[in-house]
């Protein structure tokens, strides 16, 4: 599986926290759930830990679906 990337984030006055996927927004954390993050993001891989909390990640299905008849060609 490859590695999650394109994130990136932006801490914000308020502690808001703004998190975006190859330059389009993907989500906004505000007071505790930044903080959350934050802690996150120093103590880990920041692109999985962003990827995590966008839920833009694998899941294990997509060679599934793939081979599915209808997504055949």
């Amino acid at each position: 599986m490859p590695r999650p990337h394109g994130f990136s984030y932006a801490q914000h006055t308020g502690g808001t926290v703004r998190i975006s996927h190859h330059g389009h927004p993907a989500t906004t954390l505000n007071g505790a759930r930044a903080a959350r993050f934050l802690a996150e993001v120093e103590a880990s891989d920041p692109q999985l830990v962003m990827a995590r909390w966008t839920g833009n990640y694998k899941r294990g299905n997509e060679r599934t679906a793939r081979d599915h008849p209808r997504n055949r060609r």
